[in-house]
């Protein structure tokens, strides 16, 4: 296998923590040069599968492989220098650097690290390199911390929330640059955002995290195509509308008063589900895809639904 046929990061019954929160066991291989978007509500996981990947959180069973290393205690720590990083939330040691200095230091780390680089994203971004960190606006440092995360052009990219703060038309820019970044083929960016935009506008794959569990591994365009809203209407006087559950893939029915239905579906044909519908008397006036966190609830919902009572 070349390093290209090789997956960005695997995981084999990969599970960490302690106490009373714990992730995995995970069983998934992220694809090497594609973008995976991590989805999850708070405390999901989201930012212990980061640093468990970049070693800062112990791996207490199974395995787990980045960039073809395996993640051992005390293993070899080379890979990390082909890894950017973005945190959702800033370090506070880090907070009486300056943008500069801070740059400085990240390029002791990074043997790719690009001068030329660094100096055109601070540039596009418009950042101040003499001002300190503990100064700047959460957009502003969020910036700079993006800046110097995609400097040294890491085969890897990790971004924890990445847009939060950032004003539209820095948000833009940022999209053009990660594009251009992800352009050749061979980069991995594995993004943990709630923004649905950023889903559909950079997103390969999507991974469902709840309370450390996957909640599945999704392509994202058969994921937005799958599920779906759909508004209807009884077009038959006496339709029972108790046969709307039943409707193919139904996953949630609500009455919308006067007549009206809203159902969540995933999973089945759209035109066998029109055909169901109409046999039951009613109309299909809107089918639209679902909304990522519309998609993200109704996967909870069902997974707590199975979930058996202590």
């Amino acid at each position: 296998m070349n390093d290209f046929e090789r997956p960005a990061i695997r995981f084999a019954g990969m599970t960490t923590g302690s106490g009373e929160f714990r992730l995995g066991p995970l069983d998934l291989e992220i694809p090497q040069g594609l973008v995976t978007a991590v989805v999850g509500a708070n405390g999901s996981g989201k930012s212990t599968l980061f640093r468990t990947l970049l070693g800062l959180e112990p791996v207490t069973g199974g395995r787990l492989e980045v960039l073809g290393s395996p993640i051992l205690p005390n293993g070899e720590e080379s890979y990390k220098a082909r890894i950017g990083f973005v945190a959702e939330n800033p370090h506070a040691y880090e907070n009486p650097m300056t943008v500069a200095e801070k740059a400085e230091f990240a390029s002791l780390w990074y043997p790719g690290w690009d001068r030329k680089r660094y100096r055109r994203l601070v540039d596009r971004f418009d950042i101040d390199v003499s001002a300190r960190l503990s100064k700047l606006s959460k957009g502003m440092r969020r910036k700079a911390e993006l800046a110097i995360a995609m400097a040294h052009d890491p085969e890897l990219l990790l971004l924890d929330e990445p847009s939060s703060g950032l004003d539209p038309f820095i948000w833009k820019i940022w999209l053009e640059e990660l594009q251009s970044y992800l352009e050749n083929g061979d980069r991995t960016l594995l993004l943990a955002t709630h923004v649905t935009e950023e889903v559909r506008r950079l997103a390969d794959n999507v991974l469902f995290l709840h309370r450390g569990q996957s909640l599945g591994f999704y392509e994202k365009d058969r994921l937005f195509e799958e599920w779906r809203s759909l508004l209807v209407r009884r077009s038959e006087a006496g339709a029972d509308p108790g046969k709307l559950r039943g409707t193919p893939g139904c996953c949630r029915m609500e009455s919308g008063g006067s007549d009206l239905y809203s159902i969540v579906v995933s999973g089945a044909e759209r035109g066998e589900q029109e055909f169901y519908l109409a046999a039951c008397g009613f109309q299909v006036l809107e089918n639209r895809p679902l909304e990522l966190e519309d998609i993200l609830g109704c996967m909870i919902a069902k997974e707590e639904a199975n979930v058996e009572p202590a």
